[in-house]
């Protein structure tokens, strides 16, 4: 047989049976990569399967619980959480919402068994083809199981994870149910967890409520809430909103002239608000409180029922007073100008949304100056276009240029809205008037057969004060304290002056040192010498001299009038004489806890207090002598409602009644012929104190009725001067005032109670003596056995007085 090498043919048979072998070798590997490949892939889901978290608590799927804060009526005021979500059952959810959910997240939502192949493997090659990460893969059940149960990382181990949790739970909950936990678990921006929360944030109403647009909006937010938020980025989130409609529209959720009119329809949102403005300090005190007892995640996931003393009409009447009090403060202070200048990039051209801006009469917002006249400015506030008169901007001739008062401001005599206001400046005012929009140009000459023309919408200048101040109001025979008001802004400071601060009293320590006295066998006809003294510090040689607010020297006086016109000098003395020692254990016993000045000027309320010991203390006297423990909590229930904190009302007698009574009815008079004349408009019986610092830098005023003790305290943080004359009597008493003719309103009118070892004896209020037969003299009260006799050598001069009370060692 000739051999000839490679070229000898092989048979077909051969070629065949070789082939068919190296086929069933490929079949064969390949076979034996899938299941080794399946093996793989079934080692790595059982590996990652065997510390996957439990999925029993999706079936009992109930978000962290938010703290409640209820008024003293069980209204809730408040509430704290890490998320603020309200759960909303699924039939409640209307269907088109869920149709924009399904149609923009995971349209295959019923169709797939927890993850979606076909999704995955479209997202693979859009990704692919883009060579970055555009599109997801998630569905919605992935989504769940990785809010719920894992962690926000983006690694390889934590998407294995998700698959099997997600298979998992297709297998343990229905489609609805886990749809359900999406809508209430899921993110739609500023603060807004759930679907509930989100209707309410943005379009005011329950989510049962809100239109098709209202849901296409909704449902395009969870992918970015903040990039496609309406406040901060309108065109993107109208485009966002197209999407979800023609995603619907090509699903065939809704019709193509449903698309287009929904599309079409503006969406009016409603203003962001910051927080619960309202009782921010009382309810940031409750907090406080609550985490330094119960920690933390407790209190923000614990679902805690609290029970509180706040007064909600109260709290109302007291921010209202304090802020009006404080604007008229500071326009007393001067004007300091536009809060910024106009800049053309402020223009918001875009109308695809309409947020609410309806004005309310004492609306206080920004506006922007338009023109001015002789007679008034021309302003657009919010899209509406008015006026500021002469008279409401007349204040603002006094110009504030600097820090200090007295040196900084300056006066414009005769001044006209030209020299007040300049086009462009962006200025605060106030709505004093609703009425028709002003234009730019003169208006035409009414027709005076047409009847009264419409009133124009007019505003008042304002400017936000920078001066600070506190006020508490409490029960004095519970204790309960009513409302609290920490600073002029929650938002802008959230220090609680009411609370923490410690400012010097001035004067209205006073009450607290002639109570020691009238304690220690004083009486309102004890006689006090109003003179000059001086003391000089034995080691460091420094010499104090106090003196009166009037500069004036009274000679002797009445404990009664010293303490009801505020003398200095009388106080300063009658200290000495009674003991520093004894004042300070006196101050402790009825509520005072900061530490006491150990020297004189205690007489002058040189030692930092805070309003709420304060107010507290002179609560003692309205309650008859009698000291309650304020407290702003009743009782505090965890979520199964089991009571895990109560509140023990212990009362505690400290004073005297007579005492008690005594030092009020001084302090009545402090009202009707005092320092506080201010007050009498009131009508019913009161009793208070006011205080002014050194320089102006602290004005006070505590007052009291049987049955509500009120205290205020206004200043600067850094100590400067409230102005020339900013005594308590004007920066203070005026707050107070505006509170207690509401509040007192809500109340009976109740006389303060005489106790029966108080006895009445007309004295000579020259001598302190009881007056003679036939002699004039003034009615006053004395606790039984301390009533002065008659004089037996009458004393005809000052200087005998003053020879007296040396020898006496009084005074």
């Amino acid at each position: 047989m000739e051999v000839k090498g490679f070229s000898e043919e092989i048979p077909i048979e051969g070629r065949s049976g070789s082939l068919l072998k190296w086929v069933k070798i490929g079949i064969g590997i390949l076979f034996t990569l899938f299941i080794l490949g399946l093996s793989a892939i079934g080692g790595v889901f059982y590996y990652f399967s065997q510390d996957l978290p439990s999925l029993d608590s999706a079936g009992t799927y109930a978000p962290s619980q938010a703290t409640r804060i209820y008024s003293d009526e069980n209204k809730v005021v408040g509430q704290y959480f890490i998320e603020k979500r309200v759960f909303v059952p699924f039939n409640q959810i209307p269907k088109h919402m869920i149709q924009a959910i399904l149609a923009v997240e995971d349209a295959r939502f019923y169709d797939h068994k927890g993850f979606d192949p076909i999704r995955i493997i479209r997202a693979f090659l859009k990704n692919l083809e883009s060579g970055q990460i555009r599109q997801g893969a998630s569905t919605i059940t992935q989504q769940v199981t990785r809010a719920l149960f894992l962690t926000p990382e983006r690694t390889v181990q934590r998407k294995i994870k998700e698959l099997i949790l997600s298979r998992k739970m297709e297998l343990m909950l229905t489609k609805d149910q886990i749809l359900e936990i999406y809508l209430n678990q899921i993110y739609f921006g500023h603060g807004a967890y759930g679907i509930q929360v989100a209707s309410k944030t943005y379009f005011g109403k329950n989510v049962s409520d809100i239109t098709l647009e209202e849901s296409a909006f909704l449902a395009g937010l969870p992918k970015a809430p903040n990039n496609y938020s309406p406040y901060r980025n309108p065109e993107k989130a109208k485009l966002r909103q197209r999407v979800v409609l023609k995603r619907m529209a090509v699903e065939g959720y809704i019709t193509s002239t449903e698309y287009r009119e929904a599309y079409d329809n503006n969406l009016t949102f409603q203003k962001l608000h910051s927080g619960e403005a309202s009782a921010a300090y009382f309810k940031e005190y409750v907090r406080q409180y609550l985490i330094s007892r119960y920690g933390h995640d407790l209190v923000y996931k614990g679902g805690l029922e609290v029970y509180t003393t706040l007064n909600e009409e109260m709290q109302q009447m007291a921010e209202t007073a304090m802020k009006e009090g404080l604007r008229k403060l500071d326009k007393r202070q001067g004007y300091r100008g536009p809060v910024r200048i106009y800049q053309p990039e402020e223009e918001n051209n875009n109308a695809l949304f309409e947020v609410k801006k309806d004005l309310q009469l004492g609306n206080i917002l920004e506006a922007r100056v338009l023109s001015r006249t002789k007679a008034y400015a021309v302003v657009e506030a919010e899209g509406n276009i008015g006026k500021i008169l002469l008279e409401d901007m007349t204040w603002a001739a006094r110009q504030l240029k600097g820090h200090d008062i007295r040196e900084d401001r300056t006066l414009i005599e005769d001044p006209k809205p030209t020299d007040i206001l300049k086009p462009d400046d962006i200025i605060q005012v106030e709505v004093r008037q609703l009425g028709r929009q002003a234009t730019l140009r003169l208006p035409p000459q009414e027709d005076p057969h047409k009847g009264t023309p419409e009133p124009e919408l007019l505003f008042r200048l304002e400017q936000e004060p920078i001066v600070e101040g506190a006020f508490i109001a409490l029960d004095p025979a519970t204790g309960v304290v009513r409302a609290i008001v920490g600073g002029y802004d929650f938002k802008r400071s959230e220090y609680n002056r009411a609370i923490m601060a410690k400012r010097q009293p001035g004067s209205v320590f006073k009450p607290i040192i002639y109570g020691t006295a009238i304690e220690r066998g004083f009486t309102p006809a004890s006689i006090l010498i109003d003179n000059p003294v001086i003391f000089t510090d034995d080691e460091t040689m420094k010499v104090w001299k106090p003196e009166n607010y009037e500069k004036k020297f009274y000679g002797p006086t009445t404990l009664r009038d010293a303490l009801t016109h505020s003398r200095n000098l009388a106080t300063v003395k009658l200290l000495r004489k009674i003991g520093i020692r004894n004042v300070v254990s006196y101050a402790q016993k009825i509520g005072i806890e900061s530490p006491l000045t150990r020297d004189l000027s205690l007489a002058l309320g040189s030692s930092g207090i805070s309003l709420l010991e304060l107010t507290s203390a002179f609560g003692v006297y309205a309650n008859e002598g009698v000291r309650v423990e304020p407290a702003v909590i009743l009782s505090v229930k965890d979520k199964h409602g089991r009571i895990l904190e109560s509140r023990d009302l212990s009362p505690k007698r400290v004073l005297t009644k007579e005492t008690a009574y005594v030092v009020t009815n001084i302090l009545e008079d402090v009202i009707q012929r005092g320092t506080a004349k201010r007050a009498r408009v009131i009508g019913r019986p009161i009793a208070g104190k006011t205080g002014t610092t050194n320089e102006y830098t602290d004005a006070w005023f505590v007052g009291y009725t049987p049955n509500l003790s009120a205290g205020v305290w206004v200043g600067f943080d850094d100590n400067r001067s409230l102005g020339y004359r900013e005594a308590g009597g004007r920066a203070a008493l005026p707050i107070w005032v505006e509170f207690m003719e509401e509040a007192l309103a809500l109340l009976p009118v109740v006389p303060f109670s005489i106790p029966d070892d108080i006895v009445y004896a007309k004295i000579n209020p020259a001598t302190g003596y009881l007056s003679e037969e036939g002699e004039s003299g003034e009615m006053e009260i004395f606790v039984k056995g301390t009533e002065p006799k008659h004089e037996k050598k009458a004393l005809s001069s000052a200087t005998d007085f003053f020879r007296v009370d040396q020898e006496s060692g009084a005074f």
